[in-house]
């Protein structure tokens, strides 16, 4: 499992003109899955996601979790941070996982 976390003041994911989901503020989390993953690696990826430092705290440090500073996280399948780019111009996506693999783990993922 690969993320990508970003801090946002807002974020949202729209599909054909239609706001599927958005946040006012708290992380954006890419996810890439391949074959491989498990639940270990969830469980320890929320935790990461959960308490990493990088919100400010009252003194302008990057001091608090998202847990402390009550934000929102919107998690967005990835597949293409599995992409390998060693070989040619174009892409394989070869490790990423097939939709019946990831969709579930995505699914955990998200209810953890």
């Amino acid at each position: 499992m690969k993320i990508v976390i970003q801090r946002v003041s807002k974020a949202k994911v729209t599909i054909n003109g239609t706001i599927v989901a958005q946040i006012k503020g708290g992380l954006l989390v890419l996810l890439g899955i391949v074959n491989e993953d498990d639940t270990t690696d969830i469980d320890w990826l929320c935790n990461k996601i959960a308490n990493i430092r990088v919100f400010a705290d009252q003194d302008g440090v990057m001091n608090k979790s998202l847990l402390e500073s009550k934000g929102d996280v919107l998690l967005v399948s990835q597949f293409t941070l599995q992409a390998s780019t060693k070989k040619g111009n174009r892409p394989s996506y070869i490790k990423a996982a097939k939709p019946e693999v990831a969709l579930p783990l995505y699914k955990k993922f998200f209810s953890t």
